[in-house]
């Protein structure tokens, strides 16, 4: 169920909103119960503190919720998530004091602390239902509460799909859930499977899923007739045992979220759907098992492709970057103006910036600035990486055009980034080496399938292409 903001009733229940440095002079402006109820309940208006404020018949009248200093929100996300977990049941509405804040919220901040709280909703109940989260938020007027909700949907279709077990999650029903975003906002879907990939000339999605016997397919959503093209490239390797390179258990563990970047660009999607962008959105998901079996490729094959490099399969572990090399081909022929790919690609992304930055990569600075700029605003944090050109001679083998997993292991993120940038052509690229998992809970955020980009990117959209 899609999170919503709460409607006005005689109920509701002022929250006023309080940084910390600003608290004393708040208080002084307060009746002297109120300054002592907030003193006896050691209050100080940090990052995320709630307190109910009570009448003489112990009803709540009003609600404070800590803002923090500045640093502190520096380190922090979604202040009002964590202030909304501490809450009891209730309806609350905003109320700002100008002696509260040290500034005023920026509509954009206001927005994403909104967004925040209706995150704090969020529960993956498929398979167990969870204790009802009920402290509900009435939209500020300043928002846009409509536009809020859709991202939360978004958001919160990104975690279902990552966090459903492979069982239930295989390529068909990932091809499904491509069929219901479709449906949902009258888009059109061609899904190629199996042996007519062959037919269709994209060799390398049929050979990585080809041991499954959950057939292989390219999903190929389209939406809206006018304005820049963009494409999106989502991997949706729906598990990955590593193939004959078969991964040590530990590591096999979480791999039913190697379809995240699917699951992202597919929130994405819906994004841009929901606010009727004026556009034209292609989205391209090679959908695949990578298992073990004996028709299984091997180590020391050499695969043909979609745009005719021959790719030398020194690792079959590293099978996420031959899935997209076709659909980034097929992508670039429609001549878009702008081509991005999502993928859980490479644990070096992961050394290099933890669990919690989205790695991407573009050749165009303006490009670069205006996603660093956008993720700033929507607390969906990025880092540009380089296209490092003088690591291109570590991508290619003695005995084909490219090697899909160079060794020495250095600059692994790197160097996949540059193994896509081959297939795209001169089509303007930005690719993300994301993880699209939160390993701990955070306000917001639960433990599993995460979102990282969409919102960054939906916000530099209009920057991107000119919209």
């Amino acid at each position: 169920m899609t999170p919503r903001f709460a409607a006005v009733s005689p109920s509701t229940i002022p929250l006023v909103l309080i940084a910390q440095d600003q608290l004393e002079a708040w208080l002084s402006d307060q009746p002297q119960p109120l300054q002592a109820w907030v003193r006896l309940n050691g209050f100080t208006a940090a990052c995320g503190q709630a307190l109910l404020i009570p009448d003489a018949a112990g009803r709540a009248t009003q609600a404070l919720a800590g803002y923090g200093t500045a640093a502190q929100r520096s380190r922090k996300r979604f202040v009002l998530a964590a202030v909304a977990e501490k809450l009891p049941a209730g309806c609350y509405q905003l109320q700002f004091d100008a002696n509260a804040l040290e500034t005023p919220l920026s509509d954009e901040a206001l927005a994403t602390e909104c967004l925040g709280w209706l995150l704090h909703h969020y529960q993956f109940e498929r398979y167990k239902s969870g204790k009802a989260r009920s402290a509900e938020l009435v939209a500020p007027e300043s928002v846009d509460a409509r536009a809020i909700e859709s991202l939360a949907a978004a958001e919160c279709l990104t975690r279902d799909l990552i966090n459903t077990p492979a069982a239930d999650m295989g390529p068909d029903q990932l091809e499904q859930a491509v069929h219901d975003l479709a449906a949902e906002f009258d888009a059109s879907v061609g899904v190629t499977i199996g042996e007519d990939l062959l037919d269709a000339n994209l060799p390398l999605v049929h050979t990585v899923g080809r041991a499954s016997d959950r057939a292989p397919r390219l999903i190929d959503m389209q939406w809206g007739s006018t304005g820049p093209k963009l494409a999106l490239v989502g991997k949706g390797v729906c598990f990955d045992t590593g193939g004959l390179n078969l991964k040590p258990g530990a590591s096999m563990g979480l791999m039913k979220k190697d379809m995240g970047g699917a699951a992202n660009v597919l929130g994405l999607a819906r994004m841009i759907m929901a606010a009727n962008l004026p556009l034209q959105l292609r989205v391209l998901i090679p959908a695949v098992e990578n298992a073990v079996a004996g028709n299984a490729f091997r180590p020391g094959d050499v695969l043909p492709s979609r745009k005719g490099l021959t790719v030398e399969i020194n690792n079959t572990d590293a099978e996420g970057r031959l899935v997209l090399a076709d659909a980034l081909t097929l992508a670039d022929e429609g001549a878009p103006d702008l081509v991005i790919s999502m993928a859980t690609l490479t644990g070096a992304a992961r050394v290099a910036v933890g669990p919690d930055l989205a790695p991407f990569y573009t050749d165009f600075d303006a490009d670069a600035a205006a996603l660093s700029t956008a993720a700033s605003t929507q607390s969906d944090p990025v880092w540009r990486m380089p296209f490092h050109a003088p690591y291109e001679t570590m991508i290619e083998p003695g005995i084909a055009d490219l090697d899909n997993a160079p060794s020495g292991g250095f600059a692994g993120s790197i160097t996949a980034a540059l193994f896509l940038r081959r297939f795209v052509g001169d089509s303007r690229y930005m690719h993300f080496d994301i993880y699209g998992w939160m390993p701990n809970a955070a306000p917001a955020r639960p433990k599993g399938g995460a979102a990282q980009g969409p919102r960054a990117l939906f916000a530099a959209l209009p920057t991107l292409l000119d919209l």
